[in-house]
């Protein structure tokens, strides 16, 4: 019986992994076919002749290297700076005794219920003071907080023991040496899991980068990707190309993803605590 438990638990989890995977393969399937078979009945998924060609062509019909650059540094950046940022706040919530941190950070958590389009004008009016529109400082300066990242490292810092933090202060140990000496090796599965996640949130980032960036050498990919989609006028007329370009354009993320798997999946599973 346990066995047969077993056997249906992974082929559940095959067929949830296979619908996962699908688009994917669709997409990189549909790249290596002409459009009359993409639309062709009845379906076929593989192509009669792969046109491996297409992604050389879709690459060099615009500056896509450009893109993927601009979208890997600038989340490069944000991720850094979010979690430096996060890591402080979560610290001086969890290891600090001061007045009113518990409602500062219940008006912090608050936020996060507000949608992230209603700040578009006031931070759009902030960066345009600063003389910052159309820049990838302004970029990254507007997206340097994470009010999630917040809450993640103040439930993982919750968890170690007092004493250990107590001990480290007899020993004359600064709250930054301790920050990064003692908690961030005891909870670094949450830091790898938190940017992971900001830096795939930021690489797809659409609606924001595409307020405030307008030129072609500034766009991010997710702007580049849509400006090759709509260009000469009309939309899906290069669907292999259109489908290539999607498929190198998300390779980063694949291979960030499978590098760090075992902690990725390690710190949703222990919450970043050993």
């Amino acid at each position: 019986m346990r066995k047969f438990n077993l056997t249906i638990r992974h082929v559940i989890l095959a067929l949830a992994s296979f619908l996962m995977f699908f688009p994917f393969l669709w997409m990189i399937l549909s790249a290596l076919k002409t459009k009359d078979e993409i639309f062709q009945v009845p379906f076929k998924l593989f192509p009669a002749s792969p046109k491996w060609q297409t992604f050389n062509e879709a690459f060099h019909s615009a500056p896509f290297a450009t893109y993927i650059w601009n979208s890997t540094y600038t989340s490069i950046a944000i991720v850094l700076i979010q979690t430096v940022t996060s890591a402080l706040f979560a610290y001086a919530l969890t290891q600090m005794q001061w007045k009113g941190k518990h409602t500062l950070f219940s008006i912090v958590m608050g936020t996060y219920m507000l949608p992230a389009a209603a700040t578009y004008v006031p931070s759009y009016i902030i960066l345009s003071k600063l003389n910052l529109i159309d820049s990838h400082i302004g970029l990254i300066i507007s997206s340097a907080a994470s009010v999630y990242g917040v809450f993640l490292f103040r439930q993982a810092f919750k968890q170690i023991s007092k004493e250990v933090i107590q001990a480290a202060l007899i020993d004359g140990a600064s709250h930054f040496k301790i920050l990064f000496r003692i908690m961030f090796p005891l909870t670094k599965p949450t830091f790898v899991t938190f940017m992971l996640i900001s830096f795939v949130q930021n690489y797809n980032s659409y609606l924001w980068p595409s307020l405030i960036l307008q030129s072609q050498d500034k766009m991010l990919i997710t702007n580049g990707l849509r400006q090759f989609f709509i260009e000469g006028g009309a939309y899906g007329v290069k669907w292999p190309e259109v489908m290539a370009a999607s498929t190198f354009t998300i390779l980063p993320l694949l291979i960030l993803f499978f590098a760090i798997q075992k902690v990725f999946v390690s710190g949703i599973s222990d919450n970043g605590i050993k």
